[in-house]
């Protein structure tokens, strides 16, 4: 799961190291001017601050939708779920000559795909993006002790690069595969500004890159807009990069504020000051219908909401290290316990539907046979018994130890959906003996360091925004479980360790016929929901709210942000 956690590592996060924080206190650039030229300004609010801005480490959807604005990949996905190139010529093919399967020496196949960069590419600074940063990306994203979240792609899919020149590169991949051409989480690096200090020490280069030591650094970014000013977990200003190629930007100057408590968010759009609430990571469901009333009693006709359903799912992850969750029957019972389809009617009005499995029914590879876990809590009651957990006369339950069986369960803190839900969930283990505790930390602590650290002790929810037909290699193989000896590097963070998963994950990758493919696809659902590594909670849906002068949004329905297209956004009367 960036995804985003939804989730390439293609899952982010929806949800800042200290060296970030404090170096972060270090940068500004001179205040806005007190009245914009031109395009204007736009000042767009989100609830979350990243961990980290480099583009290869750490994925939080936060960090995405910055990104998107000052930072282009090499491939992405579009409007149309279809994978295209961003800064490169063409999409290596069969058909267009670019790609080749060929036959190793040791008589294995694999393929070699022929990538061109636009030879218009600058970073900001006006160094041009050459091939140079393609081998040095490569080279930081393999390194053992780097912690680059699809540390898999780097070490493992691409066996190697060959330079052509300054723009031609060929990759060729580990072994045959069925979706080769996307390389979505190869974000180049700036190889004549961040080499020196990786080399200084690549074990802890994370903690000092220059997309967190020195934000303001130009080069560091080959977008339409650049980082100008930073205020440490409250803002980014950006500004129109002057070595941008492509369509030039509407606004002069973009905004992007982060108020973690939802409720502020939203009297920050009624008192103007904020223009728009990115729906990537802006109000749930619940709380823009809220908002979209007072809007419409005090705004009439100023404003708008788009609620779009996409590839997104609420989930709680469980620490498979804790021996108490090892027993599945365990993780049944919780999921049994839990009024799901209250939660989706009660709090969304049925926007946001039960999730079964971390695949979104929107995905065409969705297993419509998948096991389901209807609320019973008779049923959670005797899975509890069978396991050991003997109900008590103050109505919780102990095992044979006299051990109480409680449960912490933790999210991102000033979210009031993620609280009241997390409050439904106390409520309905308190029926079935499950002592539910609370304890929330801010999104950039959470995802930061406990969750990628693996620190919590036994479940916290937050959401995967993953891309289409993504293979939850990251998520769910044992390989890609954080370890201080990986550098936390991978994003299956609860520690699931299954062999027959590992094998059709594997397998995904480099079985083409299309009905063994979607058998294949049927199956890891099958063992998700039958092992429950994580307790799939709803299918998400995103609001934005928007004022109706800005023109050119448009949500993709996959982890790739709207930013990736700002270039198109503008203001119309």
């Amino acid at each position: 799961m960036a995804k985003s956690f939804t989730d390439t590592a293609r899952f982010f996060y929806i949800g800042v190291s200290a060296f970030f924080m404090a170096a972060f206190l270090f940068f500004a650039a001179a205040p806005a001017a007190a009245q914009d030229k031109g395009g204007g300004r736009l000042v767009i609010g989100i609830t979350q601050f990243p961990s980290t801005m480099n583009p290869i480490i750490d994925s939080m959807v936060a960090k995405s939708y910055v990104l998107g604005a000052v930072h282009r990949p090499v491939t992405a996905y579009n409007h149309d779920w279809q994978s295209f190139c961003m800064m490169c010529t063409e999409l290596p093919s069969f058909e267009n000559g670019r790609a080749e399967e060929i036959t190793r020496d040791d008589g294995t196949k694999t393929i070699r795909a022929h990538y061109t960069l636009r030879d218009d590419l600058k970073w900001g600074d006006g160094m041009a993006v050459t091939t140079r940063d393609v081998m040095f990306t490569w080279e930081v994203g393999r390194h053992p002790m780097t912690g680059a979240s699809n540390f898999d792609l780097f070490a493992k899919e691409i066996a190697d690069i060959e330079v052509l020149d300054d723009h031609n590169f060929i990759i060729e991949l580990d072994e045959v595969k069925c979706e080769f051409a996307s390389i979505n989480d190869f974000k180049l690096l700036p190889a004549h500004l961040e080499r020196p200090v990786f080399e200084q020490d690549p074990a802890t280069y994370k903690d000092r890159t220059l997309y967190d030591a020195d934000p303001l650094n130009a080069g560091l970014y080959n977008g339409p807009y650049r980082i100008t000013r930073v205020e440490p977990g409250a803002s980014f200003t950006l500004e129109k990069n002057p070595h941008w190629a492509g369509k030039k930007p509407h606004f002069d100057r973009i905004v992007i504020r982060i108020i973690e408590n939802s409720a502020a968010l939203g009297t920050n759009l009624l008192s103007g000051d904020i223009d728009y609430i990115a729906g990537e990571l802006g109000l749930m469901v619940d709380e823009a219908i809220g908002l979209e009333r007072r809007l419409e009693r005090m705004r009439r006709g100023q404003y708008k909401v788009l609620y779009e359903t996409g590839l997104s799912y609420e989930h709680i992850d469980i620490h498979l290290d804790n021996p108490r969750w090892r027993d599945v029957r365990m993780r049944r019972a919780l999921l049994k316990g839990i009024n799901r389809d209250a939660i989706s009617e009660k709090l969304f009005g049925g926007r946001q539907p039960v999730a079964h499995v971390n695949t979104h029914p929107m995905d065409e590879i969705y297993h419509e046979g998948v096991r389901q876990y209807a609320f019973d809590p008779e049923k959670a009651g005797a899975l509890l018994d069978a396991a050991g957990w003997r109900l008590g006369a103050d109505g919780i339950r102990r095992n044979a130890d006299g051990e109480r069986l409680q449960f912490t369960l933790m999210t991102t803190s000033g979210n009031r959906t993620r609280e009241l839900v997390q409050q439904a969930v106390q409520s309905d283990w308190r029926r079935i003996g499950v002592e539910t505790r609370l304890r929330n930390e801010t999104a950039r602590v959470l995802f930061g360091e406990t969750v990628r650290k693996r620190e919590f002790s036994d479940g916290v929810m937050y959401a995967w925004m993953s891309a289409p037909r993504n293979i939850p290699r990251t998520t769910l193989h044992s390989t890609m479980i954080p370890e201080q000896e990986n550098n936390w590097a991978g994003q299956n963070y609860p520690g699931f360790r299954h062999e027959e998963a590992d094998r059709v994950l594997d397998d995904l990758r480099r079985v083409c016929e299309e009905d063994k493919n979607r058998a294949l696809w049927h199956r890891i659902q099958d063992i998700y929901a039958e092992e429950l590594p994580a307790l799939p909670l709803y299918y998400r849906a995103n609001s934005y709210i928007m004022p109706k002068w800005l023109k050119g949004v448009r949500p993709t329905g996959h982890q790739d942000p709207t930013t990736l297209w700002i270039e198109e956004w503008k203001r119309e009367p």
